[in-house]
């Protein structure tokens, strides 16, 4: 997507800032780059800055190896030789500037926002200026999703959920041949799922039995996968996106027991699962419906809180969902009290997981589905419908 250099002024003047500084050196400000629509194949090896003003043009400030760089964005351009030259730019980049954003966040509270150094952080503050996150600027220009995008991951979002009958289907086969099955081997029925229908992945799936489930990072790999066999509980979690530029991410989880009844403990702590995330759900229907500011760690919260009231508090062990983008785990806000306090708001056209679990030494359930919030405010909870019950494979 191209630089939206008036919509960014909107939204810096909305935010009653002066304006928006966007810093990378190498790479590591992934979010500057996606903002200003920078190439991540356009290899930079010195330091860039890019102020945009509330109202005015933009400047630049870049090295003189590479005089170039951002030549595709509006603004003039200063060069910079010497460390000196670099510091003295910085300031004169600036202006009267008094207030502006950076990708930062007051101790490090958030690390999916604060990609710029402490270092730089205290140039820019020795100019005179007053340094506040960048947060909800960055989502509104990396983390909303346009109409392709969400056309797109409704298209992932049907392949992904077919995933889960095909990967069940190959399960029950499997143990009425051969008696059992890998995780592996259902791992790569999912993949081969994937390429059947187009679609791709950063890491392959999670298939997870018995105590494995009750690990949430849990990766079955060849030597340390577990075989699945009747009676078993099995997790899992796959993800996935179109083949395609700008495609984003669908990741969905479900579980199943191997048998025709699924057991009592496995149903009762499924139910609180499930309920935690129902309420997370309706915790983001009703802030919309009723146009409340919703954040992050107000989601989590609501799930939370019904694993803490059944006595799982400490087995909950992960925030209840994270942003959903170009990468599974994207750049706007993650729904999250626990990890850290996420104050971003919740914001229309982004998508996001809602994920509780409950993770026990012989077993782990975890429930997911993807909620995007479209530009009119309407909840959209994408993928098949919320799992109601542990899926009895033998029944």
């Amino acid at each position: 997507m191209s630089f939206q250099l008036e919509a960014v002024q909107e939204a810096i003047r909305a935010q009653h800032l002066d304006g928006w500084l966007l810093y990378d050196f190498r790479g590591l400000n992934v979010l500057a780059r996606r903002v200003l629509g920078v190439s991540a194949e356009e290899i930079l090896s010195r330091r860039w800055f890019y102020y945009v003003p509330a109202a005015g043009a933009p400047r630049k400030l870049l090295h003189r190896i590479e005089p170039h760089a951002l030549a595709s964005l509006p603004g003039d351009r200063k060069l910079y030789l010497r460390w000196q030259e670099l510091e003295a730019g910085v300031k004169e980049l600036l202006g009267k500037a008094r207030t502006v954003a950076m990708e930062y966040v007051p101790r490090n509270a958030n690390p999916y926002v604060s990609r710029v150094d402490a270092g730089t952080v205290e140039l820019v503050r020795s100019c005179g200026v007053d340094v506040v996150s960048s947060g909800d600027l960055v989502q509104l220009f990396e983390a909303c999703w346009d109409d392709e995008q969400w056309a797109l991951h409704l298209e992932a979002a049907r392949h992904t959920a077919s995933a889960f009958p095909a990967a069940f289907a190959f399960i029950v086969e499997r143990i009425a041949r051969y008696g059992s099955v890998r995780e592996t081997e259902v791992q790569q029925c999912i993949l081969d799922h994937f390429a059947k229908h187009g679609l791709v992945t950063d890491h392959p799936p999670i298939c997870a039995v018995g105590p494995h489930s009750g690990d949430p990072h849990y990766s079955p790999g060849a030597g340390s996968d577990a075989a699945i066999r009747e009676g078993d509980f099995v997790l899992i979690d796959l993800w996935a996106k179109c083949d395609r530029p700008r495609a984003v991410y669908s990741d969905l989880t479900w579980t199943a027991f191997v048998g025709k009844e699924v057991p009592a403990r496995y149903r009762e702590i499924f139910d609180i699962v499930a309920r935690a995330r129902d309420a997370a759900i309706e915790c983001v229907q009703q802030a919309f419906a009723s146009r409340t500011p919703l954040q992050g760690w107000q989601v989590d919260q609501a799930a939370r809180t019904v694993i803490d009231e059944a006595g799982h508090g400490e087995a909950f062990c992960h925030r209840t969902g994270h942003s959903i983008g170009q990468e599974t785990h994207g750049n706007g806000a993650n729904m999250d009290g626990l990890e850290t306090r996420e104050e971003r708001r919740v914001l229309p056209r982004t998508c996001f997981s809602i994920e509780p679990g409950i993770y026990l030494p012989e077993f782990g359930v975890r429930s997911e589905v993807d909620v995007f919030i479209d530009a009119s405010g309407k909840v959209h909870v994408t993928g098949p419908k919320p799992q109601t019950e542990v899926v009895p494979l033998l029944r």
